[in-house]
């Protein structure tokens, strides 16, 4: 549990700020108490006052990876408990088996940890599962119907949908809606002693079938559903259904703020019809959980529905939940997004009442701003091309090689300098040479001079072409006593400097260009096809000369450079070295993002 942060040092004001601060300062939860873990009411009044001054909680379905929608919850969630003194929860959804896994279980862990979240408290360090509580929330059923509030249903799922009605017409009651308590009761029992088959029978709480709200027309809390669970195996044969499992999780682990996204604004009646019946019953501690919805995080050239990415993994349109272009959260990590970029872009795009969509541009953002300050530099040339300094030999010596370097982080000189070597054959930019410059271009053309990045200053003489008219090789003569660092280096004054890596001391390497996923800002918002608004150029693999300190680059502590000129680059946590590529042990590095923001002119 993480102390009250200091009141200045809070973050900017929004309404769940707003809502906490009211409830502390009105002491509406100050009185509760814990019983050491999640329970009912009896469990919790034999505890100790709660230690913990808020509660919140992030529940994620264990049917997928998570994405960068959640990236944003679980800095929501587990930030809110850190400011105010609390306890944030990390809790398994698992109330639907056919769907579940442990294997999403696992990556969820290692998401939130990642993300540099804890869930621990005194007394318990492990996640929370709604599975767990299957037998409190059978035992609550039976309350409901014990109370008249609840009843089993044997209309077909056809017979149920036409009478529930329209948002212009009232439901009309079941024909077991009368049924006796006594009757539902056994019922019930047979349901959960599996005697009916699936899709026989649900259990309905009893409300109103004629409110204008149609999540309160007896919504439906348990179904029958033979299938294995991956925590409880083959134990229930009747689930419950999320919108009742939900609020009874938040009241046994006495969450206080129950903070989701607005889809859910329609099921707050519901939440709180439940927990204000449980509560009457003395079923679950009070005062209870409330509910808070805030808008949901569309971001552009970006789909989260977990369906859909899980189509793109299946069908093959990218290499896996991990790939580099998807949003989940191993691929963000894949693609070289740091946890403090994400919680920066969190606490950046805030939190509101109405949906709206960030631009793309703004994650990125967050991304350069962190990396910016803590990435090495190095040198790159991503699409190459051979430059000859035809007097090297005359001046320096045949065979010789100049020693040059540069500093690791130019405003971090503490970090020390990188050493890389200077000769007669170097690899340039492509895009670094032309025959006739167009204007304002200042680099390499036959006659103009321009300096070799932390090397010499060089005069550009010709270019030797193939038959196809394609540049194959650049010849340029070295300007003497020009050498960066030395006396009299700035005697000649050059418009271009341009970025090198020598052929002697260059490292190959495989790098992968990843762009944006989407062609378009808003996909799979029309009438298209999702799958036709991919962006054919998401992906290009180059073979790139890099400088020979990224020889030893660390794939498994994703370690991030900037490749001067270029943007941000990673070394690649799966495939880096690896001969399974057919990169014959090349490093292979992923590109975060370039310099600055490609697509705002597009």
């Amino acid at each position: 549990m993480n102390a009250p942060a200091d009141k200045e040092a809070l973050k900017p004001s929004n309404f769940l700020r707003q809502v906490i601060e009211r409830d502390l300062e009105q002491q509406t939860y100050a009185h509760r108490q814990w019983g050491g873990s999640p329970g009912d009411a009896a469990h919790h009044q034999h505890g100790e006052p709660d230690p913990a001054r808020i509660r919140t909680r992030f529940p994620p379905e264990p049917n997928g990876y998570l994405h960068v929608g959640h990236a944003k919850s679980i800095c929501l969630n587990f930030g809110l408990a850190r400011d105010y003194g609390g306890v944030c929860h990390l809790r398994f959804d698992d109330t639907n088996p056919e769907k579940e896994d442990t294997e999403y279980v696992n990556s969820i862990i290692d998401s939130v940890r990642w993300l540099g979240y804890d869930w621990a408290q005194p007394g318990n360090d492990q996640p929370y599962q709604a599975s767990d509580y299957f037998d409190f929330m059978y035992r609550a059923a039976e309350y409901l119907i014990e109370a008249g509030l609840a009843y089993v249903d044997e209309q077909t799922p056809e017979q149920m949908r036409a009478n529930r009605g329209d948002f212009a017409k009232p439901g009309v009651d079941s024909p077991f809606r009368s049924r006796s308590i006594d009757e539902n009761l056994q019922r019930f029992r047979e349901m959960r002693d599996g005697k009916l088959p699936d899709g026989a029978a649900v259990l309905r709480a009893k409300i109103n079938m004629a409110s204008p709200n149609i999540n309160m027309r007896d919504p439906a809390i348990y179904r029958i559903r033979r299938a294995t669970h991956h925590n409880t195996g083959d134990k229930w044969c009747i689930y419950p259904m999320y919108t009742y499992a939900h609020p009874i999780e938040d009241a046994l682990e006495n969450i206080t703020h129950s903070i989701c996204t607005l889809e859910f604004e329609d099921q707050r009646p519901f939440y709180d019809w439940l927990l204000d019946r449980l509560a009457e019953g003395g079923l679950i501690n009070k005062p209870h959980p409330r509910q808070y919805e805030f808008a949901r995080l569309n971001l552009t050239y970006v789909i989260t529905s977990k369906r859909k990415l899980k189509q793109l993994v299946d069908e093959g349109h990218v290499s896996g939940w991990d790939d580099p272009r998807m949003p989940t959260i191993v691929g963000l990590r894949r693609r070289g997004y740091t946890p403090e970029s994400l919680q920066l872009f969190a606490e950046r795009i805030g939190v509101t009442k109405s949906d709206s969509w960030i631009d793309y541009s703004t994650l990125e953002g967050c991304l350069r701003e962190d990396l910016d300050a803590k990435a090495p530099r190095a040198m790159a040339v991503l699409d190459p091309l051979k430059l000859v300094i035809t007097n090297w030999d005359e001046l320096m010596g045949e065979g010789t090689l100049d020693d040059c370097s540069a500093p690791v982080h130019p405003h971090h000189p503490e970090l020390g300098r990188r050493a890389f070597k200077f000769g007669k054959e170097l690899w340039i930019e492509k895009t670094d040479y032309e025959e006739v410059p167009p204007k304002g271009y200042n680099r390499l053309y036959p006659g103009n001079k321009v300096r070799l990045k932390y090397g010499h200053v060089i005069e550009c003489v010709d270019a030797i072409k193939n038959e196809a008219g394609e540049v194959q090789q650049v010849r340029a003569t070295l300007v003497p006593d020009t050498k960066s660092g030395t006396p009299g280096s700035d005697a000649i004054k050059v418009k271009g400097v341009i970025t090198w890596v020598a052929a002697a001391d260059a490292v190959p390497a495989e790098v992968r260009l990843y762009d944006r996923l989407f062609a378009v800002p808003q996909p799979d918002t029309g009438d298209k096809d999702f799958l036709e608004e991919l962006n054919p150029d998401s992906l290009k693999t180059v073979t790139a000369y890099v400088e020979p300190s990224l020889a030893q680059a660390q794939a498994q502590a994703d370690e991030k450079f900037q490749f001067e000129r270029h943007g941000y680059f990673v070394a690649d946590s799966k495939d880096h070295g690896s001969h399974q590529t057919g990169g014959e042990g090349k490093p292979v590095f992923n590109r975060v993002a370039g310099m600055k923001d490609s697509w705002a002119t597009k």
